[in-house]
């Protein structure tokens, strides 16, 4: 087998950076930048171009299985680099309780893209990187020698991937685009591992996780062991802005990120952006960010549909 050419879908590399004047943060002496990973592919975007092109690249033609729940990003980015490099791809959606019913839009369009969907139970999905249960797993969808990537995509291959964003971002840092705090919202923890270990000397990240529960960093720790030997970076973790957990988007977040919107004409993922701009207003208003500062926000993603 041989590997695609992913040159062959032109992505848009290194992502524009934009810088976005905003009274909230300006009032306080801070310069905001949209690092425009958003832009870098129309079906695959941002983070997920990043992290999958490895990964897309290490299967060599062979069938793609991953994971993700019934709203995931990562799921219609995984059918859409199958459908454009005629890769075959199945997805193993977690919630057995799924299969009887319509497919959500965000399904509909991985099934549209030529993604097979498996369906399994809330404790087999748990216990998915037990190697007897992802073994009965490949078995029961007939890919016993898939090319197996992660939920989220955040392995070894996808860390270093993302290496490449922080790289990007440190090769800004001349006299007068100098970027201080990289910040990005954050679900498994892969991108922030990865984009840690490319920035320079003087520059941190910024995690805002999405997820509750405060057990992220241990997993970025982790992610970071495995591709780079160790600890990567200046990074934290803010947990204070999940707005309850994943894929809740209460109306407080949704007026907020239709007002941003409406101010820049930028438009604003819902289930990790919108959290990552809600956050980084709060904290500007709490002086977390030195007077002068230049604080870069990853935008990850664009809204669905």
């Amino acid at each position: 087998m041989t590997s695609p050419d992913l040159s062959a879908l032109r992505p848009r590399l290194p992502s524009p950076v934009e810088e976005v004047a905003d009274g909230r943060f300006g009032r306080h002496g801070i310069r905001l930048l949209l690092k425009r990973d958003d832009l870098i592919h129309p079906d695959l975007i941002g983070n997920k171009w990043r992290k999958l092109a490895p990964n897309l690249t290490a299967a060599a033609g062979r069938t793609v299985v991953t994971f993700g729940g019934a709203y995931s990003n990562h799921l219609r980015a995984t059918a859409a680099a199958g459908r454009l490099l005629g890769l075959p791809t199945v997805g193993v959606v977690r919630g057995q309780e799924l299969s009887d019913r319509p497919l959500n839009p965000s399904l509909a369009r991985c099934a549209a893209d030529g993604m097979r969907l498996h369906f399994v139970d809330r404790s087999t999905y748990r216990r998915k990187s037990d190697p007897e249960t992802l073994a009965g797993i490949l078995r029961a969808v007939d890919a016993e020698d898939a090319y197996v990537v992660p939920e989220g995509g955040s392995n070894s291959l996808a860390v270093r991937g993302c290496r490449a964003l922080g790289e990007e971002l440190r090769a800004r840092a001349d006299a007068d685009a100098h970027v201080d705090v990289v910040a990005l919202a954050c679900g498994t923890g892969g991108t922030l591992a990865g984009l840690a270990a490319g920035l320079g000397p003087g520059q941190r990240v910024l995690g805002i996780p999405v997820l509750k529960g405060g057990f992220l960093s241990a997993g970025i720790e982790e992610l970071q062991e495995r591709a780079f030997g160790g600890r990567r970076g200046d990074w934290s973790l803010d947990d204070r802005f999940h707005f309850g957990g994943y894929a809740r988007v209460p109306a407080e977040l949704d007026a907020f990120a239709e007002d941003f919107e409406q101010r820049h004409g930028v438009p604003v993922e819902r289930l990790y952006v919108a959290k990552l701009l809600y956050g980084l207003v709060v904290l500007a208003d709490e002086g977390a960010f030195p007077r002068g500062s230049t604080v870069a926000a990853i935008v990850t993603g664009r809204p669905f549909p």
